[in-house]
């Protein structure tokens, strides 16, 4: 009984680190990967069907959908040593640089050509989270961690694919109706393609609902590759069920079934932000 409360108390422990801090679950998964075993992501899907808020279900189904996501990119980078050592000489690149703003100018220049890789930004967030938890790392060391993975994390928010960043915003809107409406007003920017407003994200409806089909695809295949089985049984997450409704509002309402067909095969070379939006 003693060694059931133990295991029990390091699950919540970690579920509590990970809703503590929600933006640092690839660092997270780089720092404690042992600790994200078959049996925590059961007690994930357990106290998920214990809380009576679809909201809150909801909210744990995402998480525990990131942690997936991010273990498996974890264990994937890993399986390439020289990708690894590709990344590890990029990362003492900028380890090099004669300052923390030139190393954070290199991670930007570096995502700008496209080679800011899963593997360096592994080994990135590895070196923040043991530099953060450390007790002999100098606190100048930490705070150029800490620039250098929010330098990370900012360039690769900037080089997301509007779509996706589309797709965040409406999965997070709850009312369908101001939902579907949002999807409306991103269809319509106005009179010969002006967008009415400038902030604003616009787009197509064969060009959405190419990325939708990619992320559902990516979250089947997490799903088939895992080896955890837990996880496979894990309920699906309400921000899954939202999309197959978007995907389908838009062939309903937005394309010809021609359009549809076309797109049963999306571009492999789109594939490549799909993992940030997961994480």
């Amino acid at each position: 009984m003693l060694q059931i409360d133990e295991e029990m108390e390091k699950h919540n422990d970690l579920l509590k680190e990970i809703q503590e801090n929600p933006t640092d679950i690839n660092a997270i998964a780089a720092k404690r990967r042992r600790d994200f075993t078959g049996e925590f992501f059961r007690y994930v899907t357990l106290l998920s069907e214990t809380l009576d808020g679809l909201e809150d279900r909801d909210a744990v189904a995402r998480l525990a959908t990131r942690c997936l996501s991010a273990v498996s990119a974890y264990d994937n980078t890993l399986e390439s040593v020289e990708t690894l050592d590709a990344a590890q000489a990029k990362f003492d690149d900028i380890l090099n640089s004669p300052s923390v703003d030139a190393a954070c100018e290199k991670i930007r220049s570096l995502a700008k050509a496209k080679e800011l890789d899963s593997s360096l930004i592994l080994l990135i967030n590895s070196a923040y989270a043991a530099a953060k938890e450390s007790q002999t790392v100098t606190n100048e060391a930490k705070d150029i961690m800490y620039h250098l993975y929010k330098a990370t994390k900012s360039s690769l928010r900037s080089i997301t694919p509007k779509e996706i960043k589309l797709l965040k915003y409406l999965l997070n809107i709850t009312d369908p109706e101001e939902r579907f409406s949002a999807l409306a007003t991103a269809f319509s920017p106005g009179d010969d393609h002006e967008a009415k407003d400038p902030k604003a994200l616009y787009t197509t409806p064969k060009e959405l609902h190419k990325w939708i089909k990619i992320m559902l695809d990516a979250y089947h295949l997490n799903k088939e590759e895992t080896d955890i089985r837990e996880a496979k049984q894990m309920s699906q997450p309400i921000v899954i069920q939202r999309l197959f409704i978007l995907k389908d509002t838009i062939e309903d309402e937005y394309l010809d079934k021609k359009t549809v067909v076309a797109d049963e095969n999306p571009k492999k070379e789109d594939d490549t932000s799909v993992e940030e939006f997961l994480n």
